[in-house]
């Protein structure tokens, strides 16, 4: 795999640097910032001479924050990927909005949208030499009080777009939700999907403050033949 960055910020977001892009995906909020912070998002977004493309997946507030608008200010060759569901008062000729299932050629960057098992979309990206899956709220969502038919709908759902991106055997990074609400469930997805999909390397998100359990879904995955990493802290940098 090519050189890349990859830094998590919060929750699922994450920047990643390629070799002429700085990409940041489902910006919630900024932490706090601590001395052993290994990257400051607002210094990049200021100083980076690279072009910079922010994703957003869905409208849930811990996806999407109406703040990155106004990153235009302090570097304006921002480029917005945001999914249908999210709405814009005043659309630029910057923002391109996507639905499931479209395809977007832009500037050296191939991207395909899929489904969600929540609302909006997820992201297949090919930039400077890698694919990158950024899952969005695309999980095997298994709550203890679903009835039947809800447990069959949601597998179901999920399994069809999974198995969708499974055509897709080269994937070189995945981003995908572990979710602590989920209980003894949280890693039913993650291992499912990479299982299926077999990407190089597959990254945790959605579990907010609980770092720990990141380290078991690396270990997990590991049956797979896929690379896990454990996430310590906000701000740091992972590849």
């Amino acid at each position: 795999m090519k050189k890349i960055e990859l830094y998590y910020i919060y929750h699922s977001c994450f920047a990643l640097e390629t070799e002429k892009y700085f990409m940041i995906f489902d910006y919630f909020k900024m932490p706090l910032k601590e001395k052993s912070d290994e990257i400051s998002l607002e210094d990049k977004i200021l100083q980076t001479d690279k072009k910079i493309i922010v994703f957003s997946s869905h409208n849930h507030h811990d996806h999407f924050n109406k703040e990155i608008f106004k990153w235009k200010n302090i570097n304006s060759s921002i480029t917005y990927i945001l999914s249908s569901d999210i709405s814009t008062e005043n659309k630029q000729n910057n923002y391109y909005i996507l639905d499931k299932d479209e395809t977007l050629e832009l500037d050296g960057i191939s991207l395909t949208t899929y489904d969600s098992t929540d609302i909006g979309v997820s992201f297949l990206i090919k930039v400077d030499g890698i694919k990158v899956f950024h899952a969005g709220d695309l999980n095997w969502w298994y709550w203890k009080d679903d009835t039947k038919e809800e447990e069959q709908s949601m597998r179901e759902h999920f399994q069809g777009i999974v198995d969708k991106i499974s055509e897709h055997q080269d994937i070189d990074l995945a981003l995908f939700p572990i979710d602590p609400r989920l209980e003894e469930f949280c890693f039913l997805g993650g291992e499912y999907f990479a299982n299926k999909v077999h990407p190089k390397i597959m990254v945790p998100m959605h579990f907010d403050d609980n770092f720990f359990i990141t380290e078991e879904f690396k270990e997990r995955i590991e049956k797979f033949k896929v690379k896990g990493i454990s996430i310590k802290k906000t701000n740091s940098s992972l590849l």
